[in-house]
This record gives C-alpha cells, sequence and structure tokens, in this order.
C-alpha cells in the first residue's frame, strides 16, 4: 500500500512529517510506537477514510521526520502533535488513536489540551511506566545490535526474523548507497522510550476527555496492569481483541478495524 505524499511542519527545530490520507468527516489522527513510523498505519487508516478524515503523523526521531532530535522528552513529542492539530485540523476537536508509545503520546497530548480532542484511543499504551530502570537500556542494546545496514530485504528478514512487526520494519526501511538503513537511531529510541517510562497517574486520573483502552489478549500487560487503569479512571470504555499481540494493528487487524471503528463512531 503506498503513502500519499507527506507534508512538513516545524515544531521547535524538529521537522514533523504528516500524511493526509484523505477521507471526509471529523479528523483522525495515528500515532505509532516506538521505532515504527506511519507506513505501518497505512491499513488503519485506510479502513477509516470513508468516515473519517485521517491524518497519519511520523513522531519526531521516526520515520521521514527528524532523524536526531535533541529533545525526546514527552513535552516535546506533544508539542509536535499540538502542532500537528494547530495546523491540519484547527476547525474542531479530533480523535487521537495511538498504539504502545504513540498512545502515551496521545494520552499526554489529551491531558495537556483536552480543547484540542474529542476522543482518545489507546491500542496497547498505559501510564504507569515501568519499574525496571534496565528495561530502556535493554531497547537502546536491541536496536544497537543491528547492523548500520541491510544488504537486501532478504538479509534483514533473515537477521530480524518473520513476523509482523519485522515486516513492518523492513518495509520502511530507507534506501541509502550503503543498503537498507532503518528509520531511526538506537540512541534516540533508548532515550525516548525512557521517558515514556515515568509514572503518569496524576494525569490519567484528571484526564477529562473520552477514552478508550484496547489491549491485546497477549498484549504487553499484565491482567493486574490492565484493571489498575480502569480501576483508577472508571469512566474508561476497555476493549479486548483476541489472539492479538502488543501489535494487534499488525497481526489482528480486521479486528482492530473493527474495534477501532465502533468506538470512533461514538464521538463522530
Amino acid at each position: 500500500m503506498k503513502p500519499p505524499e507527506p507534508s512538513f511542519v516545524k515544531s521547535d527545530d524538529v521537522d514533523v512529517a504528516v500524511w493526509d490520507c484523505g477521507g471526509r468527516g471529523p479528523a483522525v489522527i495515528l500515532l505509532h510506537g516506538l521505532a515504527g513510523s506511519s507506513r505501518e498505519l497505512l491499513p488503519t487508516a485506510y479502513a477509516l477514510t470513508d468516515r473519517f478524515r485521517v491524518l497519519l503523523v511520523d513522531q519526531r526521531g521516526h520515520g521521514f521526520s527528524s532523524r536526531l532530535p535533541q529533545d525526546v522528552s514527552r513535552h516535546a513529542f506533544t508539542n509536535d502533535v499540538i502542532r500537528v492539530i494547530e495546523t491540519f485540523a484547527p476547525e474542531k476537536p479530533v480523535a487521537l488513536v495511538g498504539q504502545s508509545m504513540g498512545a502515551h503520546t496521545a494520552f499526554l497530548t489529551a491531558h495537556r489540551r483536552p480543547d484540542l480532542v474529542r476522543q482518545l484511543v489507546m491500542l496497547e499504551g498505559h501510564v504507569s511506566g515501568s519499574n525496571r530502570p534496565e528495561e530502556s537500556l535493554e531497547l537502546g542494546a536491541f536496536f544497537r545490535s543491528w547492523p548500520s545496514t541491510f544488504t537486501t530485504a532478504e538479509d534483514a528478514l533473515s537477521f530480524l526474523g518473520a513476523s509482523p512487526l519485522a515486516a513492518a520494519w523492513i518495509a520502511d526501511m530507507e534506501t541509502t548507497q550503503e543498503g537498507l538503513r532503518p528509520r531511526f537511531d538506537p540512541d534516540v529510541m533508548e532515550r525516548a522510550i525512557r521517558a515514556v517510562h515515568e509514572p503518569r497517574w496524576d494525569e490519567w486520573e484528571s484526564l477529562r476527555v473520552p477514552t478508550v483502552a484496547v489491549f491485546g489478549d497477549n498484549g504487553m500487560f499484565t491482567p493486574e496492569q490492565k484493571d489498575e487503569l480502569l480501576r483508577r479512571r472508571p469512566e474508561t470504555i476497555r476493549a479486548d481483541i483476541s489472539n492479538a499481540s502488543h501489535d494487534a494493528h499488525l497481526d489482528a487487524f480486521d479486528e482492530w478495524a473493527a474495534v477501532l471503528r465502533e468506538h470512533l463512531a461514538l464521538h463522530a
């Protein structure tokens, strides 16, 4: 599936890539997870364009946006989304939909600027942070273990393995003279996810935007973590996708698209 051409908006010293997938109706903005990009959300976008205008955003340090931003704080990420909303969809509040780190960005944006957001959908996102300080270091080490470039897509597949997530990473790689290069920097990924691992319960409990938390049955979070999210904010709607991983938008697409369409219709 070929994406449209990106537009760019300047946010501080960062160029943020925005993909307008068209469609008529209320605006929906989709945010990918760590080390991902808008490309992996194109099927989700096109599943919505019959009822919504859909925008995809490459978060800073990802995809076609600036690769090496100095500021990877949560505040910087939410600034980018606010800038996108104010530039591309200023007329009415938007729905924000995010996966993993993108869900975290969407949640904090909705908390900061509820006037800009009519609805929040979090796929495999959470706000509790991590009690393992080494987790971000491990992720950084994993990405640094990759070759800086792969000679061919087949080489990348051999190294990364055959999974929907690996296929998304490979499809997104940049073609250079040296070979295929991931569209992210390992050090930036490590610094970015470290900020996501800080607990954000105060913001969660004071969030005023209607919210749906979507989980894969085989996703990242324990039953206790899922329950706590709703216990601390009972008005949150929960939806579960069977036989889905943390990357339900890739490995359980039909179910994910159906759940998303159903809940977006509640506040269209």
